[in-house]
């Protein structure tokens, strides 16, 4: 079983797009997923389907009540594939977990009681560094950078590999960069080609090799409340999609955790 953290300080890079259509294509590939909302916004919850205002229950209950994932989890539209979802009330953990004893470590001891059920849980992290993400940081095993390809991507990803390294120090040694996934990749821009080499040159052998290109579709999905799997699985952005989740399996088969 392996633990991921999809992680990037700075936002609209194709995070949580790349949390909901990992775990659904795990899923589709026969893996038992579960997918933890960590971000207020709940754009995971709702990428997938499921009504925010209709849930009785979110990772809130968790992290402050002690309520157990199977409590809250729900199963979404994808076989395989169970969300511990989030709504607007997780932004107040965010404040009360300063108070809390071992407030770093509330999610990863919740999801302790829940991983013999699952062979992948996908953490989509917050774009930020509050006690939320280094939450989903301390629990994971692996993380995920996604990286849209523009200049300003690469200026993000100094700091976020500090903070990384500060939660490695004092909270998570064995925490691991899995990869970082190339997002938003348009092939007709110099730009794109330019941030990809940057990105191998930095993290030789880090850097996976589906990329995820700039795509309609993968943008139109989650208005529908779908992943790009049940939008548009022959589009470019599923097969993407589909490739990662097969790099990913491999990476993991390689650690000798799945």
């Amino acid at each position: 079983m392996s633990t991921i953290a999809i992680t990037n300080q700075k936002g609209g890079v194709g995070k949580t797009t790349t949390a909901i259509n990992l775990s659904t294509y795990l899923a589709d590939l026969g893996k038992k997923i579960l997918l933890v909302d960590l971000d207020p916004q709940g754009n995971s919850t709702s990428g997938l389907g499921i009504d925010k205002e209709q849930i009785e229950s979110c990772l809130y209950d968790i992290l402050i009540d002690g309520k157990h994932i199977d409590e809250i989890k729900v199963a979404s539209k994808i076989p395989n594939l169970d969300v511990v979802p989030a709504s607007v009330v997780l932004a107040a953990a965010e404040v009360e977990l300063v108070q809390e004893l071992s407030r770093e470590t509330k999610l990863k001891a919740a999801l302790e009681k829940a991983k013999d059920d699952y062979d992948f849980i996908i953490i989509d992290c917050p774009p930020s560094l509050g006690l939320l993400t280094i939450n989903g940081l301390v629990a994971a095993d692996h993380i995920i950078i996604p990286s849209q390809s523009e200049f300003f991507s690469l200026e993000g990803l100094a700091q976020l590999l500090h903070n990384v390294q500060r939660v490695r120090t004092y909270l998570n040694p064995n925490l691991n960069l899995l990869g970082v996934v190339i997002t938003m990749y348009d092939k007709r821009t110099l730009l794109s080609k330019q941030v990809e080499e940057e990105l191998n040159k930095h993290f030789p052998g880090k850097v996976f090799e589906a990329i995820i290109p700039r795509s309609v579709r993968l943008a139109e999905a989650p208005s529908h409340g779908k992943s790009i799997l049940e939008y548009d699985s022959m589009s470019r952005g599923a097969e993407a999609y589909k490739k990662l989740a097969e790099e990913i399996i491999e990476k993991c088969q390689q650690t000798k955790e799945v």
